[in-house]
């Protein structure tokens, strides 16, 4: 019975926080457009039996997800999205790799503080840190003002309202999901393995190539999705450093719940996007489970 009960929690958790928020919001996807409150139709009256069900049942359809395919804002934020996540990923992996390597590889007594040092930003609040961008960002910001004292520019550099500050948002934001699993892996790596193969006759940056990255390709891989899954579907960045020419679907979907008030659209724009968004969770979960049976 408590084996059960430690079973069904997890699941009763999915349940309550996803499946049905999930069907809910799938439901909403199917219906149509309303000035009533909530601000679309069909509504299910259970009050009027099993007629009441199929009548309710009877009136949904998927012209939202028809609408998707003919206007091309959607596509292109889709595609913009993508293409934005995995660039900031693969800039995120370039920065990250050599942290994780230098925690990895320094003395014992200063790991933790290294550590506690690529926790310390989640002490602050997203949004707070994300503001201090545009104050660093800015004409008038932080960074155009110690480039004109040193001499490097003549004048501010146009960087916020770009894609390029939502790379550097987003970079700045998820590096410590890339370090931490890359670290985990390469602080547990057997280090007499390099001795090995420099003994054998590889250099420092063969036994590099030939060793450490091979040996830390689950931590890689884990850091790559646990960065570009939330990076997909990112609001606040392309938002605050973004402006208003970063096409993300975060923002769409933001655009069509709050200021077009079309629900429905709106939930067929969340729908695809959590479809998109299975596949790297499934291949995620699949890396992690051939990495646990792979250290037993």
């Amino acid at each position: 019975m408590r084996r059960l009960i430690i079973v069904a929690v997890p699941y009763l958790w999915l349940l309550a926080l996803f499946l049905i928020p999930f069907l809910i919001v799938l439901k909403i996807s199917l219906s149509d457009i309303a000035l009533a409150r909530p601000p679309y139709m069909p509504q299910l009256d259970l009050s009027g039996g099993w007629q009441a069900i199929r009548d309710f049942v009877s009136q949904l359809d998927f012209e939202n997800f028809v609408f998707l395919t003919t206007d091309d804002l959607y596509w292109k934020a889709y595609l913009s999205s993508l293409r934005i996540a995995a660039v900031a990923t693969f800039i995120t992996l370039l920065v990250g790799y050599p942290i994780a390597y230098a925690m990895a590889r320094a003395t014992p007594e200063w790991r933790p503080t290294l550590l506690m040092l690529v926790i310390l930003p989640f002490w602050t609040s997203f949004l707070i840190r994300v503001y201090s961008w545009m104050g660093i960002l800015g004409n008038e910001g932080v960074l155009n003002q110690v480039l004109l004292w040193a001499g490097l520019i003549t004048e501010p550099l146009q960087i916020l309202n770009t894609t390029t500050a939502v790379y550097i948002g987003i970079v700045y934001t998820y590096l410590p999901f890339m370090i931490l699993p890359i670290y985990s892996t390469l602080e547990r790596m057997d280090e007499s393995l390099l001795e090995a193969a420099e003994d054998l006759g590889c250099s420092r940056l063969s036994a590099f190539w030939l060793v450490t990255f091979p040996l830390s390709r689950n931590g890689i891989v884990a850091g790559c999705f646990l960065v570009f899954i939330p990076a997909i579907g990112e609001f606040v960045i392309p938002s605050l450093l973004g402006g208003s020419q970063t096409l993300m679907i975060g923002k769409v979907l933001w655009e069509e719940f709050f200021n077009n008030r079309d629900w429905p659209v709106a939930s067929a724009v969340a729908v695809v996007l959590l479809l998109i968004l299975i596949i790297p969770i499934v291949l995620f979960q699949r890396t992690e489970e051939k990495a646990r049976e792979a250290e037993r």
